[in-house]
């Protein structure tokens, strides 16, 4: 297309209009927005913060922050919270601190993103701050909030107060779409825009029950992509656009799922390992040098399956989870001072979860501990190998035709 001929999208970086015209790919049509069909998805603990969603936004394409406990990116408000013994006043005073830190890092993305694209933040509907959260970004201007990790079955009513606000769930089959939006019609508000995300090749958390049905085919794009795009028709919300995330490499990736309905993609993993990601050199070293044998599954702490590197600290774990699972006890409270989850294995006991602390070993992981970190990644080789690029030179691979 003549550069003459191609039409002014102001929510875009001006140079990657050319660049997405010629690739041939659909732009993600959101709320009036014509975006980079790119999600980068929302990634916690402190590695998908200001510096990375701001830029991805700045570029045209969706930023998202993860709330889950940004304090430890600001050193005073960890200096403030750190050492507090276990105990309602610790949880209390981390919880103030990770709302203080949410508050920063929607300002300082807001300054990088230039008015373009859209902000974006992720919060776990697994956590026990899970409302002040969503509702304390929303007060904060966010664009939108994004929630997985558990239906958000009442998530317009704690946006009530902010009918423009974009809300998206983040679901794994057609069922879980039409459950959804059930529900929330009842409370006259509609998705604007849904997640599908595929457990046998996402990060972190996934969307089955239990770990060996990560891979069931129900999960296939090719089966839940069109489902869902029917079912939106059905129900007269053809204008909601789907996102395919989990195992998104390329352009020929983003092109097959457009083919399939999917309005655009989200990745996480590709985009931890960039120069702008907010974690420790370390951090990105792990996941970018990982080979696939190296990523496995296990049970969480939120008794969801997930996805991380065989590290470690992991492979001690996992070789102990069978034990420790079935001689899980009921603790009186949390022994590591931020009791983030509304239920957690190793606290609550629960047969059969995780027995850990996540945020302690994510935190790790944040920091650079190859050691003692958990490094959740997604399945599959990445854009560049073991290189570390910046966003920029990911989102023009991601646009160019092989």
């Amino acid at each position: 297309m003549n550069p003459l001929d191609m039409p002014v999208l102001t929510s875009i970086a001006p140079d990657l209009v050319a660049p997405l015209f010629a690739s041939g790919l659909k732009p993600l049509n959101i709320a009036g927005r014509e975006l980079l069909p790119i999600v980068q998805g929302g990634m916690g603990v402190g590695v998908s913060a200001h510096r990375l969603a701001g830029t991805v936004a700045a570029a045209g394409g969706v930023g998202t922050l993860s709330s889950v406990d940004l304090r430890r990116l600001h050193p005073d408000l960890m200096a403030a919270t750190r050492t507090l013994p276990p105990g309602e006043g610790a949880k209390t005073a981390i919880d103030a601190a990770n709302l203080v830190a949410i508050e920063r890092e929607i300002t300082a993305a807001r300054a990088l993103s230039q008015g373009r694209g859209l902000l974006a933040i992720n919060v776990m509907r697994a956590i026990s701050a899970y409302a002040a959260h969503v509702k304390h970004a929303l007060e904060c201007g966010i664009d939108a909030v994004v929630v997985g990790a558990g239906l958000p079955l009442d998530l317009p009513d704690l946006a009530a107060e902010h009918p423009k606000a974009l809300l998206v769930p983040i679901l794994s089959d057609a069922r879980g779409v039409a459950l959804v939006v059930k529900k929330w019609e009842r409370k006259r508000r509609m998705p604007d825009a849904i997640v599908i995300e595929h457990p046998g090749l996402a990060a972190g958390h996934l969307g089955a029950a239990r770990v060996a049905d990560v891979n069931d085919p129900r999960f296939d794009f090719e089966r839940v992509i069109p489902e869902t795009v029917a079912f939106l028709r059905s129900a007269g919300l053809e204008q909601v656009p789907v996102i395919a995330a989990g195992g998104v490499r390329n352009h020929a990736d983003i092109a097959r799922l457009q083919a399939l309905g999917a309005a655009g993609v989200q990745l996480g993993t590709p985009f931890a390992v960039t120069q702008e990601a907010d974690a420790a050199p370390e951090f990105k070293a792990v996941l970018a040098g990982a080979r696939p044998e190296d990523v496995v599954e296990f049970v969480s702490v939120a008794g969801l399956p997930a996805r991380a590197v065989r590290t470690p600290w992991l492979e001690k774990y996992m070789l102990a989870e069978p034990r420790l699972q079935q001689t899980a006890q009921v603790k009186s409270r949390c022994t590591k001072s931020f009791d983030c989850l509304a239920q957690c294995g190793l606290r609550d006991g629960k047969v059969g979860w995780g027995q850990f602390c996540i945020d302690h070993q994510l935190g790790l992981a944040l920091d650079g501990d190859t050691d003692k970190g958990l490094f959740f990644r997604g399945a599959g080789v990445l854009p560049f190998g073991a290189e570390i690029r910046p966003v920029d030179a990911l989102l023009r691979h991601l646009l160019t035709a092989a």
